[in-house]
C-alpha cells in the first residue's frame, strides 16, 4: 500500500513550510533593503546597473524589460522554492523514516511475521525493502536454528535407541555367562557369539555415525584427484562378485570404452558405491541383477545409476530414503542390523561433491540414480523435477 500521512503529521508538514516561507520573506527583505542602501552610497555601482540597462533596451522606443528589483524578486522567488520544497522534503522523508522505526519496533516486539507494508519512493524504497529481507532472513535463520536443534535432539533420541537395543542384549548374555547360567560349552559359545554379533552391531552404528557426522560438514576436507569413474564401478563390481553369488545376484556393469573422467575424492565415492551396494544386497528381495551404469551426459556432467531388479521400495517412502534412520520397513532394522544411516550418508557425500541424487522404483527396477560434475568446482542443481530412467536410455 502507498505511505500515507497522519493528520498531524499534514499539519507538521504545513506549518514547516508556512515558517519557512515568512524566514525567507523576512530574509528577502533585508537583503533587499542592504543591496538598495548600498546602491545608493555608491555612484560608481549605481553608474553599472544604469549602462546594463541601456544595453538591455530594445526597439525604436528603448524599451527596457530589466530592472534590479525585478530581477532581485524572480532570483529570490527561484531560491525561496527551492529552499521550500528542499524543506519540506527533508521533513517528509523524515516522518517516513519515523515510520519505519515504528514498524521495526513494532516487528522487535515479537511480531515476526509482520512486514513494512507500506511503498515509498527512491532510496527509502530501498532502506523498506532492505529492512524486510533482513527480517525475512533473520526469520528464516531463527526457524533453521530450531530445525537444528530439533535435529539434533532427535539424532540423539535415535542414536540412544539403536544403541540400547544391541547393549540390552550384550548385558543380558553377558549376564548369563557371569552367572553361569548356562548347560554345557556349546550354549556358552552360544551365549558370547549372540554378544559378538551385537558387538559389531554396535560398532557399525558408531562408525556410520561417525561418518555421517563427517560428511554432513559443509568444509568437511576432501582429498580431490583426477578418477576414472567406469573402471571404479568394474572394480567394485568384482570386488562383490563373490557375494553377490552367495546372494544370488549377478552384476552388470555399462560403461563406456573410454574413460571417464572425474574429479573426486576417491575414497569417499567408493563408501557410496559400497554403501549402494550394500542396500541393494540388504533390500532387494528376489532380485537377480545389480546393475552399475555411467556415462557422460555432456562435457560438464556425468550420470550414475545403481539399480537391481528386486523388491520395489513402497511409493509413499521414496521421498524418505534419504532421511537419516528412516526404513521403509520397520522390521529391516532387526533383520539386517542396519544403522539407518547409509542413505543419507550416500546424500551427504554427493552433495559434497556438487553433485545431486534421487531415486526411483517400480516393479522392474530400483535405482539410484547420480549426477556428479567433471570439474569439482562446478555445482549441479538438481531440477525441480526429477529426471526419469530416460536420461539412462
Amino acid at each position: 500500500m502507498q505511505f500515507k500521512l497522519t493528520t498531524r503529521e499534514k499539519s507538521e508538514l504545513f506549518g514547516e513550510g508556512i515558517a519557512t516561507v515568512i524566514l525567507l520573506l523576512l530574509l528577502n527583505m533585508s537583503i533587499f533593503v542592504l543591496i538598495d542602501q548600498e546602491i545608493a552610497r555608491n555612484p560608481g555601482l549605481a553608474a553599472g546597473i544604469f549602462q546594463i540597462k541601456l544595453s538591455l533596451s530594445f526597439g525604436p522606443h528603448a524599451i527596457r524589460f530589466w530592472s534590479w528589483g525585478w530581477v532581485f524578486t524572480c532570483t529570490m522567488l527561484l531560491v525561496d522554492g527551492f529552499v521550500v520544497y528542499w524543506r519540506l522534503m527533508r521533513r517528509y522523508r523524515q516522518m517516513q523514516l519515523r515510520h519505519i522505526i515504528a514498524e521495526l519496533h513494532y516487528i522487535a516486539s515479537g511480531h515476526f511475521s509482520h512486514r513494512i507494508p507500506f511503498k515509498l519512493t527512491g532510496q527509502m524504497q530501498r532502506v523498506v525493502e532492505s529492512v524486510n529481507a533482513l527480517v525475512d532472513s533473520t526469520i528464516s535463520a531463527m526457524e533453521e536454528e530450531r530445525r537444528i536443534e530439533r535435529s539434533k535432539d532427535e539424532l540423539i533420541t535415535n542414536v540412544s535407541h539403536d544403541i540400547r537395543t544391541p547393549l540390552t542384549s550384550i548385558i543380558g548374555y553377558l549376564g548369563l555367562v557371569e552367572q553361569k547360567k548356562y548347560q554345557d560349552e556349546a550354549e556358552l559359545l552360544s551365549y558370547t557369539h549372540t554378544a559378538f554379533l551385537k558387538s559389531k552391531q554396535m560398532k557399525s552404528l558408531v562408525e556410520d555415525l561417525f561418518e555421517y557426522t563427517k560428511v554432513r560438514q559443509t568444509d568437511a576436507p576432501l582429498n580431490i584427484g583426477q578418477l576414472d569413474l567406469g573402471a571404479m564401478l568394474e572394480q567394485m563390481g568384482a570386488s562383490y562378485e563373490l557375494e553377490g553369488q552367495k546372494k544370488g545376484m549377478e552384476f552388470v556393469i555399462d560403461v563406456p570404452d573410454h574413460p571417464l573422467m572425474m574429479e573426486a575424492d576417491g575414497e569417499k565415492l567408493a563408501r557410496v558405491f559400497n554403501n549402494l551396494i550394500t542396500n541393494a544386497f540388504k533390500y532387494g528381495k528376489g532380485g537377480k541383477h545389480i546393475y552399475l551404469e555411467a556415462k557422460n551426459l555432456s562435457e560438464q556432467e556425468l550420470i550414475v545409476k545403481v539399480s537391481n531388479d528386486g523388491q520395489p521400495i513402497p511409493a509413499e517412502s521414496v521421498g524418505q530414503v534419504f532421511e537419516r534412520f528412516y526404513r521403509a520397513e520397520s522390521s529391516r532394522s532387526r533383520e539386517t542390523g542396519g544403522s539407518g544411516l547409509g542413505l543419507a550418508i550416500v546424500q551427504s557425500i554427493v552433495e559434497l561433491h556438487h553433485g545431486y541424487i534421487y531415486v526411483t522404483s517400480d516393479e522392474k527396477l530400483t535405482s539410484f540414480i547420480m549426477h556428479f560434475p567433471v570439474k569439482h568446482e562446478q555445482k549441479l542443481i538438481k531440477p525441480k523435477e526429477e529426471l526419469g530412467l530416460e536420461t539412462m536410455k
